[in-house]
Formats: C-alpha cells, structure tokens, sequence
C-alpha cells in the first residue's frame, strides 16, 4: 500500500517516530518541484559582433522546473538560439522566457551595485558626524557669545560666577571640535568623491541596458545533475592585435599574439573558458539567388498607373534585414577582424579562464609567442623619400595570423606601429619595418632630362630622363641594402619605353608590380654606391602623354 494511502487516524496512532518519517515523504517532493538556482557562465565564444554564452547551472534531484535569471535583454539576447542540454537522468520539457526591468529583480544586482550602497553608507556617516560636530561648535558659539550677566538660558550655559573658570575649557573645548570637524568634511569630501567614481563607473558599465531576461525551463530530474543553457547575443567582438619585437644582434623577431576582447551585453563575464573564434555566425546563411530576367513591351503610363508602378517596382527589403528591434538596439563595441582563409573559421582557446566584465572596456589577451629569424635589410625609395628603414624579412608565419596592427620594437625601444599581412607571402617579399636606419645616408642627384625629335620624319618625340642616387653606409659592418625604383610602364602601343640601369637591377617586378625596381646590393663599411636609372620615351608628336606617379 502506498504510503499516501493511510489513513491519517491511523497514522496518528502510530509512533512519533513513524510519524515524523512520513511527513517527511510527503514533504521531500514538494520542496524540490521547482529550483531557482544560481548559475554561473562557464563557456564563452566570441565571433566579430557576436558571442555564444553557456551558463551552467546545478539541478536538484527531484526538480520540476529551474529559473535562470539576469540573462541579456531582447533584442540583444536571440531567443530562438536557446539551447538547453542535460544527461540522460533529466527529461527537459517547454522554456519560456520573460523580459523585465532589471531594478525588479534583486538577484541581477551586480558588484558594483554593492559597491555603491557600501560607498552610500559611508557618505551617510561621514554626514551624520560633520552635522553632529557643526551642532557642536553652533552649541560653543551660544555658549561663548552668552553675556556673564545673563541668566541661564539652556543646560549646562554658565553663568557670571564660573565663566572665568571656564574659559580655558571652553577654549580647548572649540580647538578640538574644529579640527574635528575639518577633519570629518575631509572624509565626507573623500567618500563623496569615491561614490561618484563609483556611480559613473557602473552607469558606463550598465550603459542603456536596464532591462533583464528571466528563463524558466520545465524538466523531471532523477538525481542531481547539472544543466546547460545555451544562448546567441549581439554585440560582443574582437579584434587581433600583435607584438613584434626585433633583436638586430641575433635578426630574431619575436611575434606576440594578442586580442582585444570588449562585450556590453549587461552581464559580467566572470571565470569563463573564452574562445575567440573568425566565423560569422550572425551573417546570411545562404547566398541571394538571381531574379528571373523577363521582356515585355512597355505600355503606355498615366498619372495613376505611374504611381502604382513606383510603388510596385520599390525595392523588397534584402535577405536578414535587420528588424526595428534591432536597430534601435543599443550600440555595442565593434571591431572589424579580417577573416583568414582556412576551411570555415579559424579559432584561439584561451588556455586560463578570463573575466570580462560588460562595459564595452577592451580587455588584452595573450594568445601566445612565437619566435622566427629573419632577414635584415636596409631599404630605401630615393625618388619618395631618401632615407632608409630597417626592415625584416620574415618566412610565412605557420598557422592562421589574421591580418592586423602590430606594435614594433627595435632592442627593447618602441619604433611604431605598423600591419601584419601573413598572407600570400607577404612578411616574405615586404617584411616589417622597424623604424629608420640614421647609419644609412642616401642621396637623390637632381633628375637630368632632354627631349628632342626622333625618327626619319622627326614625327615622334623621344624624351630620356635619368635618376642617379648615391647611398652610403655608415655602419661598422656590412650592409644588405635595397633600392627601390618606378620605371615607366607603356600601357599604350604607340609608346615606346626602354630603360638602363647601373648597376643591373635583381628584380623589375618586385612584389609582382611591373615597373617597380629593385637593386639588391651588400655595401662594406665605410663605403656607398651610386645607382642609376636611365629611361627613354618615344611617342608621336600629335599624342598627349598622360603619367601617373
């Protein structure tokens, strides 16, 4: 016979002991039917605009339902990506989800809400002892104005006969209550100050978002196991960043990896497993198919039908438009991220678990160093700019470097800022540039230019023009330099380039651009070379040359 099936005459005529067990049956089940646990964020991965958040949260054995509170509020939070997984002990059924003012909900207090109640409570002492203390020095003002003939007016007022006696008193009295209360508006001043850091502190954090969403999941759980809650917002990014620092003793540069990770969904993302990851979870899904190309004969319009046709002909909105929602969403940090070419997306797992609270604040993540030897090489642009730039010559990085900024060191010294292009054998042919090269004197001899008739009619113009540049090494050991130079390119057959060079270039296409030479050359110390380019252009007289530079 099941327990709840005895009659409670019966049961009352039992032992207390008996008694005692069977209300605790009948209450075991009633106490667990609903579990309004605390959960905590446990994986996070942010795309470009984008994060997936998994909360976690412990489910009691014998649960009926579990509320999970103080999630982002709509449209940020994308309700239909909730995802709610658990073992095989626990049976999940329907979820719902309800939107609410954050202030109505105890529970989604954040630190520094308390942080601010705590500074509240001090500005509030601070004033009760300023006010008290400002009682005190009116109440010794009464005193030391009140004539020695008055008679008394209050407790404790004294009168002709002990006012002598009572000067030093009242005097040591007024001294100590005055540096007293100097010293508690200082505090008042101090706490006052240090609850408003606090108060901006948290509206910059909290921003616009007021609102919070409150997910209740209904579920039969066995024993005691632990739920997963899975959900897409909008907002989150990163962006790549990168460290390179150059060793020109030993032409070892050292690459750091770094992220610049910043959300402002109104949830503090504390203790989590961040990956950062280059898909685009938040773009279309499928691609826009071609329209069907018809022909027809245009019929004659009128007034009436030239209105309908605009309004028939207006643009449909385009696939995942964005709806008034969101739109009107607050802003939220943004970082463009340059997408590599691997087989979907490419992704970094942070190693150690990292907190990021909400505030749109960029937060820098290590993502690892790694080490590569170079080519070190002094070049330099005469005709744009004589100067030369120490620049290293780097092998393709292994694995995914997305194009990004990268901070350059020179031996420890800060250089600049430069970019980081990893594809397509780029750190290979440009490399990175790490600052200017002050031992490298270059030189631009003026341009030497004539121009005269050509050909048996003397209907062509033929026009030379020569650069000479002179380059110097002041260094104490040699020297791998480059000189880049623009021949003229024809693009049009009616003109005819030829061009000389001293000494002979090592490349007329450098970086696969026709026309851009290089002159590779090692220069001993203490000494230079002179590099000329001679060019000559031979075009009809009745043609308009037209040049770009």
């Amino acid at each position: 016979m099941p327990i709840s099936s005895i009659p409670r005459a019966r049961l009352a005529r039992a032992t207390p002991l008996v008694s005692a067990i069977y209300a605790c049956l009948l209450a075991a089940p009633i106490a667990v039917l609903a579990a309004d646990s605390s959960s905590s964020i446990s994986q996070v991965k942010v795309y470009p605009g984008s994060a997936t958040v998994e909360r976690m949260v412990r489910i009691p054995a014998g649960a009926r339902s579990v509320t999970i509170r103080c999630l982002p509020p709509n449209p940020m939070l994308d309700v239909q990506s909730l995802q709610v997984q658990a073992d095989a002990s626990v049976r999940i059924g329907e979820t719902s989800i309800k939107m609410q003012d954050r202030n109505l909900d105890s529970q989604c207090t954040t630190p520094l809400d308390d942080q601010v109640r705590e500074a509240e409570d001090k500005v509030a002492v601070a004033k009760a002892e300023t006010e008290s203390l400002q009682l005190a020095v009116s109440y010794l003002n009464t005193v030391a104005t009140k004539s020695p003939d008055e008679p008394h007016s209050g407790p404790g007022t004294p009168g002709s006969a002990s006012i002598n006696s009572t000067t030093d008193a009242l005097r040591r009295s007024s001294q100590d209550v005055l540096l007293k209360l100097h010293q508690a508006k200082r505090r008042q001043e101090i706490a006052e100050l240090a609850l408003k850091h606090l108060t901006n502190e948290r509206n910059r954090s909290s921003g616009p978002i007021t609102g919070v969403s409150t997910v209740t999941i209904t579920l039969a759980a066995e024993r005691e196991s632990d739920l997963r809650l899975t959900y897409q917002v909008s907002g989150p990014s990163w962006s790549p960043n990168y460290r390179a620092t150059l060793d020109s003793t030993t032409n070892v540069v050292k690459l750091e990896r770094m992220a610049l990770v910043a959300q402002n969904t109104g949830e503090d993302w504390r203790n989590a497993q961040l990956t950062l990851s280059t898909g685009q979870p938040t773009r279309a899904t499928a691609g826009r198919l071609p329209n069907q190309w018809t022909l027809d004969v245009a019929q004659p319009v009128t007034e009436r039908s030239r209105a309908e046709y605009a309004v028939a002909t207006a643009g449909a909105p385009a696939p995942m438009a964005v709806s008034k929602a969101i739109a009107d969403a607050p802003e939220m940090p943004r970082f463009d991220v340059q997408v590599t070419q691997g087989a979907y997306a490419t992704e970094f797992a942070v190693p150690q678990r990292i907190t990021i609270p909400s505030g749109g604040q960029r937060v820098t993540l290590s993502l690892g160093t790694h080490e590569v030897r170079g080519q070190l090489v002094s070049r330099t642009s005469p005709a744009v700019e004589p100067a030369a730039y120490l620049v290293a010559q780097l092998p393709t990085l292994p694995g995914v470097w997305p194009t990004a900024n990268v901070a350059l060191y020179r031996d420890g010294a800060y250089v600049g800022q430069g970019s980081l292009n990893n594809n397509d054998d780029e750190l290979s042919r440009v490399g990175l540039s790490f600052g200017r090269d002050e031992r490298i004197v270059v030189t631009a001899e003026p341009q030497q230019q004539n121009q005269g008739s050509a050909g048996f009619t003397g209907a062509n113009v033929e026009r030379k023009v020569q650069h000479a540049y002179r380059v110097e090494n002041r260094h104490q050991r040699p020297v791998a330099l480059q000189v880049l130079e623009a021949a003229p390119v024809s693009r049009n057959e009616q003109i005819e380039v030829k061009s000389q060079y001293e000494p002979a270039p090592a490349d007329k296409e450098w970086s696969r651009r026709p026309g851009l030479i290089l002159w590779s050359e090692t220069l001993a110390p203490a000494s230079s070379q002179r590099f000329v380019a001679t060019h000559t252009l031979r075009y009809p007289k009745e043609a308009r040359l037209q040049e770009s530079q």
